[in-house]
């Protein structure tokens, strides 16, 4: 074999093997099971929570989010990003009886604004009033074949996955929002309606994994 022809395929296999190892999960589907619920990670009070832990009576929210992308922190004057409707979910979700848990996967930015510590002070900064917790390795992510943030899992109280995507249809100011997708979601769970659309397309930044 030529020299050249042996580097091609060489340089080949080495790609295939990289997008093979770092191929992203496949999505839950709609009625999956609570994956990883007993796994136990890192929360900003600096003691480990597993997702059983945090379920509520009637439910668990997790959504894959940051303290880094534009879609979740906003964009200046452009977009008020998503965060700021996450103390009134947290809020809805107390009065509801649903746990609820925002979970980094931001593996690759550790040092780039997504560490841990970066979390505590994002945390007390923004009032949160509901778990943060680290997913070191994004495991979480790969579990759940999360894809960007924020991207929105709700499960029901048998732990079975009944909503997934985003939060509503506007991102980028809540007074033009008009579909309600996880509020709505989030009712109909608990007072035992059908949720309509059970699916949305989730919008955000790619989940930095390593």
């Amino acid at each position: 074999m030529k020299t050249g022809n042996y580097f091609s395929v060489a340089f080949l296999v080495a790609g295939l093997l990289f997008f093979g190892l770092y191929q992203i999960p496949p999505m839950l589907e709609i009625g999956d099971n609570l994956p990883l619920k007993d796994k136990p990670m890192p929360n900003v009070d600096n003691k480990e929570y597993s997702f059983k832990n945090i379920m509520g009576k009637n439910g668990l929210l997790v959504i894959f989010s940051c303290n880094t992308c534009p879609f979740v922190i906003g964009n200046g004057e452009k977009s008020e990003g998503w965060e700021n409707r996450y103390p009134g979910i947290g809020n809805l979700c107390k009065k509801l009886d649903v746990g609820m848990v925002l979970v980094n996967s931001n593996a690759a930015k550790r040092d780039k604004g997504d560490s841990f510590s970066d979390m505590q002070e994002r945390y007390k900064e923004k009032g949160y009033n509901f778990y943060y917790v680290l997913d070191k390795n994004s495991e979480m992510a790969n579990a759940f074949g999360a894809r960007t943030t924020p991207h929105v899992y709700l499960f029901n109280k048998d732990y079975l996955l009944v909503y997934r995507g985003a939060i509503d249809d506007n991102v980028n100011h809540s007074e033009d929002v008009k579909e309600h997708y996880l509020i709505n979601a989030l009712n109909n769970m608990v007072e035992g309606k059908p949720i309509e659309p059970e699916t949305t397309k989730q919008l955000g930044c790619s989940i930095k994994r390593k």
